[in-house]
């Protein structure tokens, strides 16, 4: 309630019944002051109010309506009660459906409304792509002056959260700052807040961070402040997919213009689209158009090693960031010496080698219980080493402990983060759609 009382007037807090059974309705929403949505949720679309008690739901939702809330959420099959349809001089009617995995009907229903204010449908985002499909149907609501909010629940479902209002939907929905999620994939609203959703417009483009995992990536916080700043109509969202044939599929149902590639696609979705890889920046003017691609990694390592001694190089890993290192320290001229699972060494080539610097370039640092990767290695190059660099922008992986106590200069992958994404970030800005 606390929460529910400081918001602004952009946001509108939903009572929801089904978790608070025990409290009287109506002493809820006279404590919101009546500015409130009363739903009472069912268990077979995500609530807890039991499915076989349906009148004991409708008779809770009733008694709601004594404290004559702005809002009312009744099932969209369902008829309208005679005490709620005597209500509706002074409560509006939000008509909501949730569908099951796989089931795509919203055109269908919105051939035949049922009597209501608003309509809200819900979906399953099996695939990223799927997302797309609510965009058409979102614009024929918007322009016939409809009042629809139609988004996908689950981690894949976000683009349809976030840019609702890009494709025509009146609201979304959000999850309170300070406590959980009431479904899977509702963002925060200080997020929503912080990406501008509820002033997007039709002439917003989408950029985004692909791959997986995504979703707590920095990429949003730090491209779409830059994006504001330059007047571009353009949002970043992270966008979950570790398939590059889904991921492809993805990019013209969207209609994206901009991304940032992480593992695992940096290889396998620029190939598929036709590049030469590893890519970590795609971008073009308008959907339809041809790709541009570049590897703002190899850009940030470049940078990086020029401040570093010279002299042989240990690098740890063999998927596309070690490919990115491997190429910047040949086109350097410096002795590498590399390991990975796929092509162990062993502390005797390392010893031989004496390297000064050691890159770690493996997926290990992900996760806060990631081992050191490579640690034989790692000690039989101790002695000769002098710098390090980490690829993984998680503070104090364990990589970095591992530097940090043996005394070596450390590039952390914090520094080479910011430094490609300022240059991702130009890249969009000069050569994405959006109005300046």
């Amino acid at each position: 309630m606390i929460c529910a009382k400081r918001l602004g007037e952009d946001a509108l807090p939903e009572l929801r019944l089904d978790l608070f059974p025990e409290l009287d309705p109506e002493a809820l929403v006279d404590a919101l002051r009546r500015r409130c949505l009363v739903t009472c949720r069912r268990v077979s679309e995500g609530g807890r109010w039991p499915d076989e008690d349906e009148a004991g739901r409708m008779a809770h939702l009733v008694r709601a309506l004594k404290g004559k809330p702005a809002w009312l959420d009744l099932e969209w099959d369902l008829p309208i009660p005679p005490e709620i349809q005597a209500a509706r001089t002074h409560v509006r009617l939000l008509r909501s459906i949730h569908v099951a995995p796989g089931v795509f009907d919203l055109e269908a229903r919105l051939s035949s409304l049922p009597d209501g204010e608003a309509f809200k449908w819900v979906g399953w985002a099996g695939r990223l792509g799927d997302n797309g499909r609510l965009r058409r149907p979102l614009a024929w609501a918007r322009d016939r002056g409809t009042r629809l909010s139609a988004f996908l629940m689950g981690p894949k479902g976000l683009p349809s959260r976030a840019m609702q209002a890009a494709w025509g939907g009146a609201f979304t929905y959000a999850a309170p700052d300070d406590g959980p999620p009431a479904a899977p994939g509702q963002l925060p609203l200080s997020t929503l807040r912080a990406w501008r959703a509820a002033k997007l417009h039709a002439g917003y483009g989408l950029c985004g961070v692909i791959g997986d995992p995504v979703l707590h990536s920095r990429g949003p916080a730090f491209h779409n402040p830059l994006l504001q700043y330059a007047l571009k109509d353009l949002v970043y969202l992270p966008l979950l997919c570790a398939d590059a044939d889904e991921a492809v599929e993805a990019l013209e149902a969207l209609g994206i213009l901009g991304l940032s590639i992480t593992a695992p696609l940096k290889l396998s979705l620029p190939e598929a689209l036709g590049l030469k890889g590893p890519l970590n920046t795609l971008w073009r003017r308008k959907a339809g158009d041809p790709w541009l691609g570049a590897n703002t990694d190899a850009e940030a390592f470049e940078q990086s090693l020029s401040n570093l001694e010279p002299g042989p190089v240990l690098l740890l890993g063999g998927g596309g960031v070690a490919r990115t290192s491997r190429a910047v320290l040949d086109e350097t001229g410096r002795a590498v010496l590399q390991a990975s699972r796929r092509l162990p060494s062993t502390a005797e080539a390392v010893s031989a080698l004496a390297p000064v610097g050691i890159v770690q370039a493996t997926s290990l640092g992900m996760s806060a219980t990631d081992p050191v990767p490579f640690p034989e290695l790692l000690e039989a190059a101790k002695s000769s080493a002098r710098w390090a660099v980490e690829w993984i922008y998680k503070e104090d992986t364990a990589f970095v402990l591992w530097a940090r106590e043996a005394g070596l200069g450390l590039v952390e992958g914090l520094t080479l983060f910011d430094a490609q994404a300022g240059v991702q970030s130009r890249r969009f800005i000069e050569g994405c759609g959006g109005v300046n």
